[in-house]
């Protein structure tokens, strides 16, 4: 099943980082309380990794307020195998 990483940006300065925390909380979504943010380190984002069939799952997780700033990647692993395959392709 892919992962993917969810990012959710919001504004900056303390009252923004209360108020979106709230209303994350309020929306009775689980990304509050699963979350990683970095407001205390002035990035003014909440980080979540999960592991579910598609992106736009992915993206469902969010609240609707928040989507518009949301940003969701796939993430992977390689093995050393795949990155010796794919150095060969480069090669001259």
């Amino acid at each position: 099943m892919p992962t993917y990483l969810i990012e959710v940006r919001h504004e900056s300065g303390g009252e923004a980082c209360v108020r979106a925390l709230h209303a994350l909380d309020q929306s009775g979504s689980h990304f509050v309380t699963h979350a990683d943010f970095g407001c205390a380190d002035g990035a003014h984002c909440g980080w979540l990794t999960v592991e579910v069939e598609s992106r736009k799952i992915a993206e469902q997780i969010v609240p609707p307020e928040f989507r518009s700033a949301v940003r969701i990647v796939e993430l992977r692993k390689f093995t050393r195998e795949e990155i010796h395959r794919m150095m060969k392709q480069y090669e001259a």
